[in-house]
C-alpha cells in the first residue's frame, strides 16, 4: 500500500477551502460539515487498512478493540477484552495514530488550519479512532458527550473532526446531534452517556439534526454537543474516522496507571487561516 504524504490525503479545493463559517457554525451550534475533504485514493487505503486491523491482517501493539455486542444493544457492550479474533463487527478501533496511513491523513494542511487556528499552535491528539457499523448491524449509540472525569484531563477537549470513509445515509446510523447542546456544559461531571432522566424526550427529539454524509465529507464536533448514532439498516459497512485535538497545556489526571503522554500532531510552521475571524 502507497505512503501518502498529509498534503496528499486532501482535495486541492479542501486544502484551500475558507473555514471560517464553519468554524463559526460549530461554535455556535456544537457541529458544522466541511464538505469534501478526503481524497478517493486515501478513502480507498483507509477504508482498506480498517478491514486488514480488525481482521488482523495488520497488527500494531497497543491498540484498542471493541466488540459490537451480539444483542445489538449498547447496554450489552462488553470492555477490556480487545481484540477477540477476526471480525468486521468490531464497533471501535482505537489508537489509530499508530497507523501511518491514518496518522498521515489526520495531520492534513486543512485539519492543521482548524486546529491551530482554535487550539494554538502547538497541538496534542487524544484519539484517533475508527467507529463502525457492520453492515445490518451496530449497535444504537445514545445521546453522549465526549468529555468529563471519565476522560482524566486536566481541560475538556472541545475540537473533534469526524469523516466518514464509506457513505453515511441516515438508513445507515448517520451522526445526529442536537444544536446548541454544547453551550451548557456537561450534564454530568462524569460526561458520557446522557442520563434518560435528565432530559424529556417530548423537548429534544424535534430539535435533533440528521448528518448523513458522503464518503470523504468531513463534520467539525464539539466535544459537548449531544450525538448520538443509530443502527445500520443498509447491506454496506458505515465507518468512520474521528480525531480529537488538545490544546497544549492539556495534562493526563490519571493516577492508577502512568500519566498518559500525548503526542503532537503538527511539527510544521503554524498555517494561518481565518478562524480568527469567525470568533469576532
Amino acid at each position: 500500500m502507497p505512503a501518502f504524504d498529509p498534503a496528499e490525503t486532501v482535495l486541492p479545493e479542501a486544502a484551500q477551502r475558507d473555514v471560517a463559517p464553519a468554524v463559526a457554525e460549530y461554535l455556535a451550534q456544537g457541529f458544522a460539515r466541511l464538505g469534501p475533504v478526503a481524497t478517493p485514493e486515501i478513502l480507498a487505503a483507509l477504508r482498506a487498512r480498517s478491514d486488514d486491523l480488525m481482521l488482523g491482517r495488520v497488527v500494531y501493539p497497543g491498540l484498542f478493540f471493541q466488540i459490537d455486542a451480539p444483542t445489538g444493544r449498547y447496554e450489552d457492550l462488553t470492555y477490556g477484552r480487545g481484540w477477540e479474533g477476526p471480525s468486521l463487527a468490531y464497533r471501535k478501533v482505537e489508537k489509530l495514530e499508530k497507523d501511518p496511513l491514518f496518522w498521515a491523513y489526520l495531520r492534513n494542511p486543512l485539519f492543521q488550519r482548524i486546529a491551530q487556528g482554535l487550539l494554538g499552535d502547538e497541538v496534542l491528539l487524544y484519539r484517533a479512532v475508527l467507529f463502525n457499523k457492520a453492515a445490518h448491524g451496530g449497535s444504537p449509540l445514545p445521546f453522549h458527550q465526549d468529555g468529563g472525569r471519565f476522560w482524566g484531563l486536566s481541560e475538556d477537549p472541545t475540537l473533534q473532526i469526524w469523516t466518514a470513509l464509506d457513505d453515511a445515509p441516515e438508513e445507515a446510523g448517520c451522526l445526529e446531534a442536537v444544536p446548541g447542546s454544547h453551550a451548557a456544559g456537561l450534564v454530568t461531571p462524569l460526561g458520557g452517556v446522557v442520563p434518560a432522566d435528565r432530559f424529556d424526550p417530548a423537548e429534544v427529539e424535534p430539535r435533533v439534526v440528521r448528518l448523513p454524509a458522503r464518503a470523504g465529507e468531513a463534520i467539525l464536533v464539539h466535544n459537548h454537543v449531544w450525538h448520538r448514532s443509530g443502527v445500520n439498516h443498509t447491506a454496506r459497512p458505515r465507518r468512520g474516522f474521528t480525531v480529537c485535538f488538545l490544546r497544549a497545556s492539556t495534562r493526563c489526571l490519571r493516577q492508577k496507571r502512568a500519566p498518559r503522554a500525548f503526542a503532537r500532531v503538527f511539527e510544521a510552521e503554524p498555517m494561518r487561516s481565518p478562524v480568527a475571524a469567525a470568533r469576532s
